[in-house]
């Protein structure tokens, strides 16, 4: 299989881990529910192509995601498996599901704008915020580790421009909540590196440490792996991404896909940077998902790749 030249580039971490989203975030966008088992197995893959954290389902009522109304029959068709499968929960009653199937790895979904806010959870921000907090106590307490996603942190298709301290806000919020960690997302996918050095600058002065934090870009402008790269300049670690870059945001009608994995696995390979993947096993598992849902990937790497390996076979 064609790999990229590994030509290292100074100011980098030796190693990212990739926190996998495909198939939560990926799924759930789909018009057409992907039967339990499908998921099961695409969870499955992921892992064996060496992807050690991967987000699993979310425990959310089926009227507001129908694709994952299925999470008490998945989780434990993929608990088994040894690696980390985080789990989507909005409130107690989610929570309380999660814990009984045995979830270690929870996380909250809040919004850094007032719009996305009434959108999502029909709560203005600090409404929504007080409702994670007994969510994020009660986990804590059951020594389960919790995420804090934070959308709209760039731009907002309601609002405009976001400001950071509004960003910066949120963020503290969440941290002084006891999330362990937070993913900052450009939701509609209109971040640019600058943006992103901005707004890490900003809460490195807060006092909310870059080694807790995680990016999760849309690639709406094209910008994802130019800002995923910025933030690697700057020290995070933590980078979410889709395989096949699936998914988009089904509250933002602008949001397009995710930052496909292949994409992102491809420059940390030419950047000499260790993520522990296997990209032949990653493509051939999201070539596999794309024929379950019908359409070919929207990921280039996984296009270049399965066109070059069609032709060598022929």
């Amino acid at each position: 299989m064609t790999l990229p030249m590994t030509v290292p580039s100074p100011g980098l971490p030796a190693r990212v881990r990739i926190h996998e989203v495909g198939a939560r975030d990926g799924l759930q966008n789909e018009q057409v529910t992907v039967e339990t088992e499908v998921k099961a197995e695409f969870i499955r893959r992921l892992a064996d192509a060496g992807l050690t954290t991967i987000e699993a389902t979310s425990f959310v009522h089926p009227e507001w995601v129908p694709q994952l109304a299925d999470a008490e029959r998945l989780y434990p068709l993929v608990g088994d498996l040894p690696v980390a499968l985080p789990v989507l929960v909005p409130n107690e009653r989610g929570l309380d599901r999660a814990l009984k199937l045995g979830a270690r790895r929870i996380a909250v979904f809040a919004s850094a704008t007032e719009s996305f806010a009434k959108a999502n959870l029909n709560r203005t921000v600090d409404e929504a915020l007080a409702m994670f907090e007994p969510v994020v106590a009660r986990a804590k307490a059951e020594g389960v580790q919790v995420r804090g996603y934070l959308s709209m942190c760039f731009g907002d298709p309601w609002e405009g421009q976001v400001p950071v301290p509004q960003v910066v806000r949120v963020c503290r919020a969440l941290v002084d909540m006891g999330c362990d960690e937070l993913s900052l997302g450009d939701t509609i996918g209109v971040a640019t590196p600058g943006h992103v050095r901005a707004l890490l600058t900003a809460l490195d002065e807060q006092g909310v440490p870059t080694e807790a934090l995680g990016v999760h870009f849309h690639d709406t402008y094209g910008q994802a792996l130019a800002n995923t790269l910025a933030a690697l300049h700057h020290g995070v670690t933590t980078v979410d991404a889709s395989a096949g870059g699936l998914g988009g945001c089904p509250y933002a009608k602008s949001a397009t896909g995710n930052l496909a994995t292949e994409d992102l696995v491809w420059m940390l390979q030419g950047l000499g940077i260790d993520t522990g993947v296997d990209l032949g096993r990653l493509v051939a598992t999201s070539v596999w998902m794309a024929d379950h849902l019908g359409r070919p990937s929207p990921s280039r790497t996984v296009r270049a790749l399965s066109h070059t390996a069609s032709h060598k076979e022929q």
